[in-house]
């Protein structure tokens, strides 16, 4: 085959390809505007109400640690029942 044959033959076929490319960027892009077309729109995220404020911590964890130790005493003494020492108990972690 001679030289300019070939060099005919992939001028030919590099602008087939760059035809075809061309149209299916072309189809592609009317097909993505369609689906966009299509597409609902998000509705809009409703405003939240306020969380409520959270109270402060009003024992820290040492003090609890000794308020249940303290209880612990007092239940091993029998000063306390243990519906009583598991009342206080919720309490105290509460």
């Amino acid at each position: 085959m001679s030289f300019l044959r070939r060099a005919g033959r992939v001028a030919v076929a590099s602008s087939i390809h760059g035809s075809v490319q061309r149209r299916q960027r072309t189809r592609w892009a009317a097909e993505d505007q369609a689906r966009a077309a299509q597409a609902q729109p998000v509705p809009p995220i409703p405003d939240l109400p306020p969380l409520p404020p959270q109270a402060a911590p009003t024992a820290s964890m040492d003090a609890k640690i000794e308020q249940l130790t303290k209880l612990g005493a007092l239940k091993n003494a029998g000063v306390l029942t243990d519906a009583e020492f598991e009342t206080q108990k919720a309490r105290i972690l509460a």
